[in-house]
């Protein structure tokens, strides 16, 4: 017996949510979304789908589907229910890429790209005061923190603070959150003339919600390595982590 990932109640919901986008509502829709979401958590190739799932190449032509359509995004998205906007917290991971994942045919730029640990792709996430995902962005492992930072910070406008680590820290990157109205909570580097004397240090210990994210979102396997070739797909995967972590909410305990 598979073991699978939705209970009544948490697939009632996404349900719902997968029909406001379009999703069609087939007699086998159920199976094919676990079966994604097994293969997001034990990272196995899709050939390797248990056959319990049904055939595996059109249970990933769905997928393909899904991500070229952005219904994944989508769906995280709309599962962002209230958040606490106090303060967010911005960083970035590494994911190791698998030698798999590399050598994807065309010229779309795939987010693969080399720095110490070999082919990486880095994960920017913001999250909430509760440590939930709000945004995130792909790039290759190499991109520094502070050369994406706007297109994580954007939608800030409804922040008292934005904490994030000295890879942040630039007059550029803090001007942007101020032109948001917001407070930025970044140290500056050890050469900084200006210093740190004006550095909320206590609410700067809170930055690991955002690193606590990115130790849950690698509790899947198929996100603490990349295996897919399309930068596409692996977004979507990545999503779908998201949108799982933020599934639960507003449902009982005792329901799930």
């Amino acid at each position: 017996m598979v073991r699978l990932m939705l209970s009544d109640e948490l697939w009632s919901k996404l349900w719902t949510i997968m029909r406001q986008h379009g999703v069609y509502d087939k007699s086998n829709l159920r199976q094919t979304v676990e079966a994604i979401l097994y293969r997001m958590r034990v990272g196995c190739p899709w050939r390797d789908l248990p056959p319990a799932f049904g055939n595996w190449n059109s249970i990933y032509r769905k997928f393909n589907y899904w991500s070229k359509n952005n219904k994944l995004m989508n769906i995280f998205n709309c599962l962002i229910i209230e958040p606490d906007f106090e303060n967010k917290f911005v960083d970035g991971s590494f994911i190791k890429a698998h030698q798999h994942s590399t050598g994807a045919a065309g010229t779309y730029h795939q987010h693969i790209g080399k720095s110490k640990g070999g082919n990486t792709t880095k994960i920017h996430m913001s999250v909430d005061s509760n440590g939930m995902p709000l945004k995130f962005c792909l790039s290759a492992g190499n991109v520094n923190d502070s050369t994406v930072a706007t297109t994580i910070i954007n939608d800030l406008t409804l922040t008292n603070n934005v904490v994030a680590d000295k890879g942040y820290d630039s007059e550029k990157i803090r001007e942007h959150i101020n032109a948001l109205g917001s407070n930025p909570v970044i140290p500056r580097k050890i050469n900084s003339k200006i210093g740190n004397d004006k550095m909320d240090w206590g609410l700067y210990k809170l930055r690991h919600k955002v690193e606590n994210i990115f130790a849950r979102l690698k509790h899947f396997r198929a996100i603490a390595t990349r295996y897919d070739k399309l930068a596409i797909n692996f977004k979507s995967m990545v999503a779908l982590a998201c949108a799982y972590i933020w599934l639960p909410k507003g449902i009982s305990s005792k329901a799930i």
